[in-house]
């Protein structure tokens, strides 16, 4: 009998020995789904277990109900300031499927169980009394002195009333997303709130040309030097910068502006924390993470899912409905997928064999949550975005899962600013290999969305550089300004305008920048801690920098705001693949056409050539539309952009002739008749 082949195999011969395996893959996600169905009554149902977890309003027996699911605990008592802290005097039920529960009924604790009320649960089970935060806590809060953080009730008098409806971008413009972080996001040292996010930083980032932001840091994590990724309270919006309606207004005011509204979630381990966290709740170690070394990653320092459990599938499901119905979130950044679905996390394997996809070391349990996960969040709303922070390649990763795929919409493509910080680091530009260049942001199946981006927030955090500073370094110090000449600035700026260029015109679908990045933001990101004295001098962004214009920041501010213009308007991330015209090695001069637009990247530090000859596709004239060495972008302006360029024939080839500048790009665009 001839078996099976879904879509993913069929339009890839490559795939063929592993037939059986994504039809095994097909299959679990299929039996899972049915399983909930059948079980839960939905998917969407099934993903709303923080309607039943947690603390819940009863209006029809008035009061409050607070459950958990605890099957290793010997018993749970609830306390907080309406009982003084008791910690024995409020015990739960045990309903006999492992799920303790207690009612608090409004006609005693009206007056004292109210909207601000702070809680905790102890647990006693075989490691004794401890103390915990509720796992489906939707508001956790710190003590500034204690440094003690509790759950908090959440009702205010007035629920936020959501304005704007999401604007619909997805076949108007291509996706240019500006990566933030709001605790950081403030010029001045201290930490950044909601409003002040809302009311500062989103029109800058309007006004810079893009369509997107993506949140770093939103769920709550006890340590704010983790940049968010070591998260304890699933639920809950970090309340260091505000409230949950704070951030309700924020992402209602993104809308506003025309700004989808991406969350970057955290779904591949959670913090070993067992104050804070769920680590260790009812006592075990395999509640909602694998058991022993299998729970542990060793180089996160932090606890992996056991995907395998209905419990933690609803957990991590219903947080992701709750943000995106509660919050109105337009989708998801999901974390470390790598990691997730792989044992191995990816670590030290060459994937150069199907089998290393999709039976080798593969953790099945987990492409099945985040089949599940995609299937969820699209039928939430089929205009959300989910992407995958993906390295290995996996095959069908952003292939509908009908056709034996996972169901994302975009990978982001981490080989891109690894490659540049790469080349950055160990060789100077007058070696760069052209060829390799071309080949690496192009390397790619380009019916595949990728997220292309030159530098990421990692290569900004302490102990490493952006590429601003790497080209640049000291002599950011002294040398910024307008007055001052330089031949490092003037070569960084130079390389800066055009990397990112080269980046976004061949490396993706999609854009993405971290906030200041677009003007070389100096420096790096460093969180307060003891080694820097708890100081918040490096958790900011100085956005005066490329406001002021004495300053050469704003060239590049200037040019980014050119270059994400000129996106939108040709589309060209996401039209046919480019065609490589000349790779022209002893100019390191590359050539390529790319939707009837002309692009010349010239690398080399000195050959600058009058009359330089390229080939093209078609005659006609053509004109520059875009040019790096434009004198507003800080450029030397050796570039008439005003003149028209003719194409000539010769022996029935086709060719025009420019001035080639060096460190330097010109897109040139056919003049229409």
């Amino acid at each position: 009998m001839k078996t099976k082949k879904l879509s993913l195999v069929e339009n890839d011969a490559w795939l063929e020995p592993v037939n059986q395996a994504v039809n095994e893959r097909y299959e679990r996600y299929l039996s899972r789904l049915q399983h909930i169905d059948t079980f839960y009554g939905s998917l969407h149902a099934f993903a709303s277990g923080d309607n039943l977890f947690g603390l819940n309003y009863d209006k029809g027996r008035k009061g409050w109900w607070y459950r958990e699911w605890a099957p290793a605990a010997e018993q749970l008592y609830l306390m907080g300031d309406f009982n003084g802290w008791n910690r024995n005097n409020h015990p739960l039920t045990n309903n006999g499927r492992g799920i303790w529960e207690i009612f608090l009924d409004d006609k005693t604790y009206k007056k004292i169980f109210v909207h601000g009320s702070l809680l905790k649960v102890i647990v006693h089970s075989d490691l004794g009394e401890t103390e915990h935060i509720p796992v489906y806590m939707k508001r956790v809060v710190q003590d500034e002195t204690t440094k003690d953080f509790s759950g908090q009730l959440w009702q205010p008098a007035k629920p936020y009333i959501f304005k704007h409806t999401s604007p619909k971008l997805y076949k108007v413009e291509p996706l240019l997303i500006y990566e933030t972080h709001v605790g950081m996001a403030q010029e001045r040292e201290g930490l950044g709130t909601y409003n002040e996010f809302r009311k500062d930083v989103l029109p800058k980032i309007v006004k810079a040309g893009y369509n997107a932001i993506q949140l770093m840091a939103i769920a709550e994590h006890p340590y704010y030097g983790s940049f968010g990724y070591h998260v304890s309270s699933f639920f809950a919006p970090s309340s260091r910068f505000g409230t949950p309606e704070e951030l309700k207004a924020l992402v209602d005011e993104a809308h506003g502006l025309g700004l989808q509204v991406i969350m970057d979630i955290v779904h591949s381990h959670t913090v070993k924390n067992t104050r804070e966290g769920l680590n260790l709740f009812d006592g075990t170690d395999y509640q909602y993470t694998h058991p022993g070394s299998r729970g542990e990653h060793p180089q996160w320092d932090s606890k992996l899912f056991n995907y395998g459990k209905d419990e933690v599938l609803q957990l991590l499901l219903s947080n992701l409905r709750y943000w995106l119905e509660d919050f109105q979130f337009d989708g998801f950044r999901f974390d470390g997928v790598t990691s997730m679905i792989y044992f191995h996390h990816g670590n030290g394997v060459t994937f150069d064999d199907p089998h290393k996809y999709f039976t080798d070391g593969v953790e099945f349990d987990a492409i099945t949550y985040l089949q599940l996960a995609n299937h969820l969040i699209h039928t939430i709303n089929p205009h959300s975005i989910s992407i995958a922070e993906e390295v290995s390649g996996m095959p069908g990763l952003c292939k509908p899962i009908d056709e034996g795929g996972i169901g994302f919409d975009y990978r982001l493509g981490m080989g891109l600013p690894d490659f540049w910080i790469k080349l950055l680091k160990d060789q100077s530009d007058d070696v760069w290999d052209i060829q390799e260049m071309y080949h690496t942001m192009t390397n790619r199946l380009f019916d595949i969305k990728t997220i292309a981006y030159a530098e990421s927030h990692d290569q900004a955090m302490v102990g490493d550089k952006t590429i601003a500073f790497r080209l640049m370094d000291k002599d950011m110090y002294e040398f910024m300004s307008k007055e001052t000449n330089n031949l490092v600035i003037d070569r960084g700026i130079a390389l800066h305008k055009m990397i990112r260029l080269f980046t976004l015109t061949l490396g993706g679908e999609a854009w993405l920048n971290f906030m200041g990045n677009e003007f070389g933001h100096p420096e790096w990101i460093d969180f307060p801690r003891e080694g820097n004295g708890w100081s918040y001098r490096h958790a900011r962004r100085q956005w005066s920098l490329a406001e002021k214009k004495y300053l050469k920041y704003h060239w590049l501010s200037d040019f980014d705001k050119a270059m994400v213009s000129f996106a939108k308007r040709t589309h060209i991330m996401t039209s046919q693949p480019p065609w490589l015209l000349s790779a022209d090695v002893e100019n390191k001069t590359i050539v390529f056409e790319r939707k009837n637009l002309i692009f010349v990247f010239n690398w080399h530090p000195s050959n600058a050539i009058p009359d330089y000859e390229i080939p093209l596709k078609e005659t006609g004239d053509y004109r520059v539309v875009l040019n790096t060495d434009d004198k507003a972008f800080g450029g030397f302006d050796r570039v008439d952009n005003t003149l028209n360029y003719p194409s000539y024939i010769r022996e029935d080839k086709v060719f025009m002739k420019i001035y080639n500048v060096n460190r330097a790009a010109l897109v040139l665009e056919k003049v229409m008749e």
